[in-house]
């Protein structure tokens, strides 16, 4: 593929005028060990390559479900997508400035078959019914003709079904479960954007990208709280970002590196498709429904933009001591050495989120004393222990190791873990087993 006649650079002019966490972002591959990501949990093979562990796992599937189905159904036109998609790749690492203005036509049957794949069997139907059992007879036939409506214009994008699933505090989230055919184009089109944006995150990103996982962001947490001068953690808590997101901004933040308008035509198809909930289709004038296969991928676009790259440029133009970073999807936990560096990032973040329609949640947003020598401060203050956080399911807190020396312990919340205990308990087959012994 020649990438250099599908894209443009943008011009040093006007990267300088964007303004802070919108401009010509720095090399960010997808490297563990930068400053205050370091300490991801090594993968369980050899390392012969000399790459840190997370680069040597770029080549991992997005989705692991099915991957040997899609390479029984290996092409030589799949070949051919995979060189252009590296393509892709190599010109997104080597031109930080670059605009990629023909990224459709990588959407091939091929790509559609192997996204295809890769979707998990059991998963709910959307609006229209269709489960992926129903839809794999005569798949080669229903891929050309799919591909072809895409590349028409004549492909619609159908609502989302809206479902609800019970939080652990016994509200309830919003879901959006898309249609099977639009499953299968947002994650081809996620495996294009892949290539340009894993360039561009940032070490500290962990959420919903390949090759990263909850574990290595709390890994990363707890190396950086163990091993930087962290004295105070924040735990910013975006209120409804998935329900608040701004599409205005969010095509922005897009058109930064994608100026293929017939990509970007189709990410609005999904985006303005709306919701059906209870036969009555709603419009969603904001946000992105939570649970679709492109949603994780546009988030951290937006959030790449708005929090990253700021945060980034915050804490070294900002901070006068250490500042570490976390960011899982839309949670975020941010170690500093000095509490008056905390309480002004706060007050700074908040600044920053209302320019993008954004805010914390003032309940769940809390800054705390918490590392290595809080314990100790506190102790020569006459106070207690240092408080606890929750961060990706579990609770942090401040101990000591059988040395004696400082140890970030981890425990279940416990609201989760009740909740946990209570659907098994009521699960059909403890239920039966109860009516067996009794």
């Amino acid at each position: 593929m020649h990438e250099n006649r599908e894209t443009s650079e943008v011009p040093e002019a006007n990267l300088r005028d964007r303004p802070a966490g919108e401009g010509k972002s720095r090399t960010a591959r997808m490297h563990v060990f930068e400053e205050s990501d370091s300490g991801t949990v090594p993968m369980n093979h050899s390392n012969k390559s000399g790459k840190p562990p997370a680069e040597s796992e770029e080549g991992r599937p997005l989705i692991k479900e099915n991957t040997h189905q899609s390479s029984t159904h290996s092409t030589q036109s799949e070949a051919r997508v995979s060189q252009g998609l590296a393509g892709v790749r190599k010109a997104a690492r080597e031109r930080k400035g670059m605009q990629f203005t023909a990224l459709l036509h990588h959407l091939t049957v091929g790509l559609l078959r192997e996204s295809f794949y890769a979707l998990k069997r059991k998963a709910a139907p959307g609006v229209d019914g269709v489960t992926w059992e129903e839809y794999e007879p005569e798949l080669e036939g229903r891929m050309i003709d799919l591909h072809s409506r895409i590349h028409r214009g004549a492909y619609r994008a159908q609502p989302s079904r809206r479902v609800y699933i019970l939080k652990p505090d016994g509200r309830q989230r919003p879901l959006g479960v898309a249609a099977l055919e639009d499953k299968i184009v947002q994650h081809a089109v996620v495996t294009i954007l892949n290539q340009i944006y894993e360039e561009d995150f940032r070490g500290f990103s962990y959420g919903f990208r390949p090759g990263r996982s909850q574990h290595q962001a709390l890994d990363a947490l707890y190396v950086a709280i163990t091993r930087k001068k962290v004295s105070f953690v924040l735990d910013a808590d975006i209120r409804g970002f998935f329900d608040n997101l701004d599409r205005g901004w969010l095509l922005k933040f897009l058109q930064h590196r994608v100026a293929d308008p017939r990509m970007l035509r189709l990410i609005q198809k999904w985006l303005e498709a709306g919701v059906m909930e209870e036969g009555e289709w709603k419009d969603t004038e904001i946000g992105t429904p939570q649970g679709s296969v492109i949603s994780p991928l546009l988030a951290n676009i937006y959030l790449h933009y708005v929090f990253d790259l700021w945060v980034d440029a915050w804490r070294k133009k900002c901070a006068h001591g250490d500042v570490v970073v976390v960011r899982y999807a839309d949670d975020n936990v941010l170690g500093f050495q000095y509490q008056t560096d905390a309480d002004r990032f706060l007050s700074d973040f908040r600044e920053r989120l209302g320019k993008f329609g954004l805010e914390l949640h003032p309940d769940k947003t809390r800054r705390i004393e918490f590392g290595r020598r809080a314990e100790r401060d506190r102790k020569r203050r006459g106070e207690g222990k240092p408080e606890t956080f929750d961060f990706l399911g579990f609770t942090h807190i401040s101990g000591k190791d059988r040395n004696g020396n400082f140890a970030v312990k981890r425990h279940t919340i416990g609201k989760r873990l009740r909740g946990k205990l209570a659907d098994i308990k009521t699960s059909p087959r403890v239920a039966g087993f109860w009516r067996l012994v009794s």
